[in-house]
């Protein structure tokens, strides 16, 4: 009697229990912040370090790392749903070159301050993208860019506590400050949206206020993520230059996810999407990202992440405080 084999995909061999156990734990992430106001990523990662004993399993390693490695890429790849040009071009150059120089300046200060606090130039480039960024979202999608060392997986978990944490915090804060400031709506929107991490935080942030600095604050926010592509090119770029992987293969200049989100913003821009086709690729990105940082979490011991000191919670302070101060100088001084 003939055997019928299931066909079976390259690199997706045995990755069921896995994947599977990383989409439930993002599941209850996501029941977790919609139910109590949280950040998804967080718990994500937190639930994951609780789940850290599958990590020994092996029927589930394959699942677990392609979560944390192929799902992490395509859902980068999918943020490209969430921006088009035109967005960008309605608010006109001034917040464009604010965002690009905020962006720049705080990734630079913290590769600065990581080296100066005697950490490795990929740590202050990982948590300096995650603050000018996007959040967790960024620290994931630069891990990915980033040259693979040991603790690599370590420094990123660090980096999504930290940074979702004092995103959280900044939500709660920062239109204290604006209101101090006597900021009006349109220049609060501008200084939420250019200076805290997380997309979800600064939504939260600027409706707090009204909805014109809500609409603000999200579009300036929107362009700060489109900040994601070039940024990861000359991550790409330096990788290269330093020789790339432990095992000596260069990594590749411009990586299929890098292309694809491009490819998605371009396409976001010109052609006709059905609204209903954006938020699908928007939940699917959404969904990849949550399951990558589950994943990443099971890969993480706690212990590891109480090892890491004080000095990394200090750099991440100080890099919240550095573009904070840029977003304030900015707009106090007139110049958007």
């Amino acid at each position: 009697m003939t055997k019928i084999r299931a066909l079976r995909l390259p690199g997706l061999a045995g990755v069921g229990p896995g994947l599977l156990a990383s989409m439930v734990i993002a599941a209850a992430a996501a029941f977790l912040a919609d139910h109590y106001s949280g950040p998804v990523m967080l718990f994500a990662l937190l639930l994951g370090m609780a789940m850290n004993f599958l990590s020994d399993v092996d029927r589930c390693k394959p699942g677990i790392n392609f979560a944390s490695r192929t799902a992490l890429r395509l859902g980068v790849a999918l943020l490209g749903f969430r921006i088009t040009l035109g967005e960008i071009a309605d608010l006109g150059w001034q917040p464009v070159i604010l965002v690009i120089s905020v962006v720049t300046l705080t990734i630079l200060a913290s590769t600065w301050m990581a080296r100066a606090m005697g950490f490795k130039t990929e740590f202050g480039i990982l948590s300096g993208g995650a603050t000018a960024i996007c959040g967790a979202s960024a620290a994931m999608a630069l891990s990915a860019a980033l040259p693979a060392h040991e603790l690599k997986e370590r420094a990123t978990g660090f980096t999504i506590i930290g940074v979702s944490t004092l995103s959280t915090v900044a939500m709660l804060l920062y239109p204290v400050i604006s209101n101090l400031f006597g900021f009006d709506d349109h220049h609060a929107g501008l200084f939420i949206g250019a200076t805290i991490h997380d997309v979800a935080q600064v939504v939260g942030a600027g409706y707090a206020i009204s909805p014109e600095a809500g609409d603000t604050a999200t579009v300036v926010k929107l362009m700060r993520v489109a900040m994601l592509l070039p940024v990861i090119i000359a991550v790409g770029l330096w990788a290269r230059s330093r020789g790339g992987h432990a095992d000596g293969q260069r990594p590749p200049l411009l990586p299929w996810f890098v292309t694809a989100f491009a490819g998605l913003v371009v396409i976001n821009s010109l052609a006709p999407i059905a609204e209903v086709v954006r938020e699908a690729g928007n939940g699917a990105s959404r969904w990849c990202l949550v399951a990558a940082i589950s994943a990443l979490g099971i890969k993480t011991r706690f212990s590891e992440i109480v090892e890491i000191g004080w000095k990394p919670v200090v750099l991440m302070v100080l890099e919240t405080s550095f573009i904070a101060a840029l977003g304030l100088i900015a707009i106090i001084a007139g110049w958007i």
